[in-house]
């Protein structure tokens, strides 16, 4: 049997308001992705009491409280990943605009970027699920759009 750990690991694909530009930001530290560009969010935490409250934990503690964004909890897009250490992840992809506020980046990012999406495929480095995850959540705009989000 294997000793192998599986992580639910919720990413926040934070779009601009008027929905041209999406915020990266570069991993600082990290083992499998140090100096690369990500969206941002991170592990599901035991103590979250619901997927909304671990998103809204992870863009505190990453981008700031005073970084204001509507999110779209009811759908994600997957990806799976397989670290280099072989535990397994599972990477949900919310979709989300920036309604306000400035960013504050904690230790874990040594800068970012709003990246147009023009450029996504050439923009580098940056994690190769990004431009797969970025189609999947375009089919879903004009829905979402129409959708009621919620502000965290």
């Amino acid at each position: 049997m294997s000793n192998l750990h599986f992580q639910y690991c919720q990413k926040i694909v934070v779009y601009s308001k008027d929905g041209q530009s999406v915020l990266l930001c570069k991993r600082k530290g990290e083992a499998d992705y140090d100096g690369v560009f990500s969206f941002i969010g991170g592990k599901m935490e035991t103590t979250d009491g619901a997927i909304i409250e671990g998103l809204k934990r992870e863009k505190n503690e990453e981008v700031g409280e005073d970084f204001k964004i509507k999110i779209f909890p009811a759908f994600s897009t997957n990806e799976f990943f397989v670290k280099k250490d072989g535990n397994a992840m599972v990477l949900p992809h919310y979709y989300a605009i920036h309604e306000s506020g400035d960013i504050t980046l904690n230790e874990e990012y040594s800068e970012y970027q709003r990246v147009p999406l023009a450029d996504i495929t050439s923009f580098e480095p940056k994690i190769y699920t990004i431009p797969r995850s970025l189609n999947s959540l375009a089919l879903l705009q004009e829905i979402l759009h129409k959708t009621e989000f919620v502000i965290i």
